[in-house]
């Protein structure tokens, strides 16, 4: 709590502030025109009320569950049919070919990628191995994390591009018996 000023101190302020001139003017503040707007023309929301009357003690209340956690962090549902995805996502489909995209660099590996499930799809192969590799673990000193694994994290972009994507039904990361984190199916469509 600041204490009150004493009456000598009080006069002693009021002769400092008669000799004193001010920098400027004082000048009135004005609120644009476009910000202002008439308190008659505020519309507030009306108030949501629930209907107190209609509830009775024992009655449940008839609000809507929100959705369980399993469901927001769902993974989109495979466009492939649910019997041949459990098996892909099981280990249980052999790949029919395989390319290794390891110590290639991003302008090598690209058209590497294209040529290979361009290939695939001519040859009417169904499910292939395409192995990105982990990435070399780097220590990181910067206030930014660094993503190790270049190639891990850009060849999901690469097949979801034009023209691989046309030939491409689903993609979805190996079991662990073919590469787990570090490599990914492709499941290509059927040839017609």
């Amino acid at each position: 709590m600041a204490r009150k000023l004493r009456p000598e101190e009080r006069e002693l302020w009021k002769k400092v502030a008669d000799t004193a001139t001010p920098l400027a003017p004082p000048t009135k503040m004005e609120m644009p025109r476009a910000l202002s707007v008439p308190k008659a023309e505020i519309k507030r929301p009306a108030s949501v009320q629930p209907d107190l009357k209609a509830f009775k003690i024992g009655m449940k209340s008839r609000s809507i569950p929100p959705a369980s956690r399993a469901q927001a962090a769902a993974k989109p549902a495979p466009v492939m049919d649910a019997k041949s995805f459990g098996k892909l996502t099981r280990g249980k489909l052999r790949p029919e070919g395989r390319i290794d995209l390891h110590g290639m660099t991003m302008a090598q590996a690209h058209p590497a990628l294209q040529d290979f499930i361009l290939g695939s799809a001519q040859l009417q192969r169904r499910l292939v191995l395409v192995i990105t590799g982990k990435g070399k673990f780097k220590p990181d000193h910067g206030p930014i994390p660094e993503r190790h694994g270049v190639l891990r994290h850009t060849v999901p972009i690469w097949l979801r591009q034009s023209p691989v994507s046309l030939v491409i039904l689903e993609v979805t990361q190996a079991h662990q018996r073919h590469g787990g984190e570090g490599a990914l199916y492709v499941y290509l469509r059927r040839g017609r």
